[in-house]
């Protein structure tokens, strides 16, 4: 439909819209609450701090830091921390994750955190850098 020279916008088009307008406001509460989490990292031996924050399918949000430890293979990041706290609570579909680390803009789950988040079914991954689609970190997920 025209209006004075200019183009109307279908309803579709602005439902669409305000859509995808909620979608970055939640995306960006998310890495705020990375940033929150990363501030409980207990990153004594690496003195890198790093916080995730995962929305399930039912838009729940759980959060997780990096635990180290001496002994550096028990170590659990971020990542995986915020994902086992969504299973403790009966969450198995995860739509996005956000991760945060004020010592790296450009972060990014390790290879072993986006296993498990493909595993749960994460879509995207949020940084302060820029947005991931997971297929473009993980191209081929290891599956069964």
């Amino acid at each position: 439909m025209i209006v004075k020279g200019e183009k109307m916008e279908t309803k579709e088009n602005l439902a669409t819209r305000i859509r995808n307008l909620c979608y970055n406001v939640a995306m960006h509460k998310l890495l705020e609450q990375a940033k929150e989490a990363a501030k409980n990292a207990y990153c004594k031996y690496s003195d890198f701090p790093v916080g995730a924050a995962v929305m399930t399918e039912n838009g729940a949000v759980y959060t997780g830091c990096n635990v180290e430890n001496a002994s550096y293979g028990l170590t659990i990041c971020a990542e995986r921390n915020a994902v086992a706290a969504a299973v403790a609570n009966g969450e198995t579909k995860i739509r996005a994750v956000a991760i945060y680390s004020p010592k790296m803009e450009k972060i990014t789950p390790c290879g072993a955190c986006l296993q498990v988040l493909a595993e749960f079914g994460t879509q995207e991954v949020i940084t302060e850098a820029k947005d991931f689609k997971m297929h473009e970190l993980l191209p081929e997920a290891f599956c069964i």
